[in-house]
């Protein structure tokens, strides 16, 4: 295992896919072949590598829908998804002429009927063992899931989505399964929405889904609630924290500099194109990432320097140029310096960003999230801050990111205020970056005479220790106030009832400075389960680390059905408009 993998949810997973999977192939002496769809590629990719799976004597891993050659003195693995196109997939693997010895089914969920008897029908006399292991969520990160769905942003809030109530009982089986492979049976709230029923409706499905799945235990024992809290809330809960600028390194990096897929793409001082994975076996990153982005400027030439004393290289001002050379004269030391070079690297763009145009406007942006200046004196007139923003050649979206903050402190503004804002963005043609928050139950058109009160916040006092990173993500508000036993029972009813664990004894603020150090793996209190319907923030996943670091007494999990970058949530607002999504026209195709 790597690393970074040694603690939460991704060790937790490999497991669970050790105790059924590798245990089942174990006592066959054959080499086996390991058959993956697309998810159970990449769940696979997320917590393992493929020396663990060599060492269990899987020797190949293949990819369910591509041509491949039989190889009958082999024993296939099947580990995929319970969809029609994966089962049809298997069925042609042994119809007419099977290609493997055998083979061990393995579904990620409940596998339905149908789709069951239909395999058993065309191939039974092939399969050894069908078993549902219960895993289809994705470990993202030791404290944090998805349910690598970012189409469930636009099936939820799309007015004209065709498909809301289907997404939704997705994510419910997939929030049972997480569950079950964390051996939790939680008790349920979720946040109450005037406007909003999907936390509500969300919350009920999982609720009832859970019941049915510990009814069916394999002891023929009721699985009693376990000491667990699943709190259940729309993204429209809180629309400031995805769309600041953020200056801790992770959320600042994936804001500001193109990294797809984790992997962040540099050009070397060799003029080589390079990449670098950014990932839990990186575990410099792993202590970086959620520190603020002046300290981890300062830390890695620190880091870089010490190791070039212990060397013997003079000491000197530490360049991407100078690493280079020094690299290219002591191969071993080139080992050692990778990583700090790459983040020196990945830390110098953001800085340069930040340099460029992100400073002046993340002085703003604080001021119109929180209300008040550095000072802690009131912003009286939230345009007044705004408009050296909107006069400023900054970008389009930074533009529209600036005008929403405003909305939002305003609890939003008059139709004739957001037309004149509209044209000085420039965006008249696509309003929708604007108007579309209102399907997330966010208010952005109201009239003079309308008021609506604005949630309180816990006290933050001065703990905040940068002046352009004084804002603090709500949902660590709510993390805070559940171990603490304070959540308000009317804006969080239960759906049902958890083991009255959570007094909050000996609990210390969150807020104290998060130090960078490795996952917690303590397990000696209750766990936290958060989920956000549409989408997460690298700023609310880090509030999982720092409450969980904080509050010793409980583990935070935090996860959604993706995970939001500003410009993604963005594009996904305004493609809100947009007719239904091509994956429900095929699905209709598919089943005509």
């Amino acid at each position: 295992m790597a690393a970074g993998s040694d603690h939460g949810l991704k060790r937790i997973v490999w497991k669970r896919i050790q105790d059924t999977i590798i245990t089942d192939c174990r006592n066959s002496e054959v080499w086996k072949i390991l058959i993956l769809d697309t998810f159970t590629t990449k769940l696979l990719s997320s917590c393992c590598k493929m020396s663990d799976l060599m060492s269990e004597k899987i020797t190949i891993v293949e990819d369910l829908f591509k041509s491949r050659e039989p190889v009958l003195e082999m024993k296939a693995i099947y580990f995929m998804t319970p969809t029609a196109k994966c089962v049809d997939a298997f069925i042609a693997d042994f119809k007419p002429k099977p290609k493997y010895k055998a083979a061990y089914v393995y579904f990620t969920d409940y596998c339905p009927d149908d789709l069951f008897n239909k395999m058993r029908q065309a191939c039974g006399k092939h399969i050894r063992v069908c078993k549902e292991i219960n895993i289809s969520f994705m470990p993202q990160e030791a404290r944090v899931f998805t349910c690598d769905n970012p189409g469930a942003f636009r099936s939820i809030y799309s007015p004209k989505s065709q498909d809301k109530m289907k997404t939704l009982e997705t994510l419910a089986n997939q929030l049972v399964t997480l569950c079950a492979t964390l051996d939790e049976y939680p008790g349920i709230r979720y946040k109450k929405d005037g406007n909003m029923e999907n936390a509500k409706v969300l919350a009920e499905m999982v609720d009832r889904k859970l019941a049915a799945h510990y009814q069916l235990d394999d002891s023929g024992k009721k699985k009693e609630k376990t000491q667990a809290q699943l709190l259940i809330v729309d993204r429209g809960f809180d629309p400031v924290t995805p769309i600041l600028h953020e200056l801790t390194y992770q959320a600042m990096a994936y804001d500001l500099i193109d990294i797809e897929n984790d992997t962040y793409k540099y050009k070397a001082r060799d003029g080589l194109e390079k990449q670098a994975l950014l990932n839990e076996d990186d575990m410099l990153w792993v202590n970086l990432r959620h520190q603020h982005i002046a300290e981890v400027s300062a830390q890695i030439p620190k880091m870089v320097k010490e190791i070039s004393a212990s060397k013997k290289q003079p000491d000197g001002k530490i360049t991407i140029s100078n690493l280079a050379q020094m690299m290219k004269k002591m191969p071993a030391f080139r080992k050692q310096m990778t990583e700090k070079t790459i983040h020196l690297q990945l830390a110098e763009d953001c800085m340069k960003h930040f340099a460029n145009n992100v400073e002046k406007l993340c002085k703003a942006e604080q001021d119109l999230a929180v209300g008040a200046d550095v000072e802690g004196l009131k912003v009286k007139d939230p345009m007044r801050t705004l408009l050296p923003v909107l006069l400023n050649p900054y970008s389009k979206h930074d533009k529209i990111r600036a005008v929403l903050l405003y909305i939002f402190s305003l609890n939003g503004t008059t139709e004739e205020n957001l037309n004149k804002l509209i044209e000085h963005v420039k965006i008249e043609g696509e309003p929708e970056y604007i108007l579309n928050w209102k399907e997330l139950g966010v208010p952005i058109i109201t009239t003079p005479s309308f008021f609506s009160r604005k949630p309180s916040r816990r006290e933050h006092s001065q703990e905040e220790r940068y002046s352009l990173s004084r804002w603090i993500p709500t949902i660590k508000d709510v993390m805070e106030d559940v171990v603490e036993n304070k959540l308000d029972t009317k804006e969080w009813p239960h759906q049902s009832e958890c083991p009255a664990a959570w007094n909050g004894s000996g609990a210390v603020s969150a807020r104290q400075k998060h130090k960078g150090s490795t996952q917690d793996d303590r397990r000696t209190g209750s766990r936290l389960i958060i989920f956000v319907i549409g989408g997460i923030s690298f700023s609310e996943m880090r509030c999982a680390y720092e409450v969980t670091h904080a509050m010793k007494t409980c583990e935070v999990i935090i996860g959604s059905s993706h995970i939001l970058t500003p410009t993604v949530l963005l594009d996904d607002i305004k493609a809100l408009s947009k007719g239904p999504m091509e994956s429900f026209t095929l699905e209709v195709e598919t089943k005509a």
